[in-house]
């Protein structure tokens, strides 16, 4: 039948928002909405990087790079025993699990048996 759908592609968006724009808030408060746009936008992007900052810092020396997905707990494993610079040769899947607990400074889990 009848298709009622706006074909508007690109800078068409654009220029219809800025009449919008121009025609709900006039021309004297336009800059004074800009300005506070632009200074929201600028906390965002401080806030933002100051996130990212964090959790680099948080992050520390460890460097966990995976490059795919990880399919299996060894995997998982081994990835991360690797990131921290543990030898994964000849190893089980119990020795790597304390080696990686040692390194990151951990405790035995309440239900394991410390003595173990």
């Amino acid at each position: 039948m009848f298709d009622f759908t706006l074909n508007i592609i690109g800078n068409d968006w654009i220029m219809i928002v800025l009449v919008a724009l121009v025609l709900l808030l006039g021309t004297k408060r336009l800059p004074d909405a800009t300005k506070k746009l632009a200074r929201v936008m600028a906390q965002y992007d401080k806030t933002k990087n100051m996130v990212q900052e964090e959790i680099q810092k948080a992050k520390g020396e460890f460097n966990i790079n995976i490059s795919g997905p990880v399919m299996s707990e060894r995997q998982k494993l081994e990835t991360l025993a690797k990131s921290l610079g543990v030898n994964v040769e000849g190893k089980t899947d119990d020795d790597l699990r304390n080696l990686v607990d040692s390194k990151l400074g951990g405790s035995a889990k309440p239900d394991q048996d410390p003595k173990k």
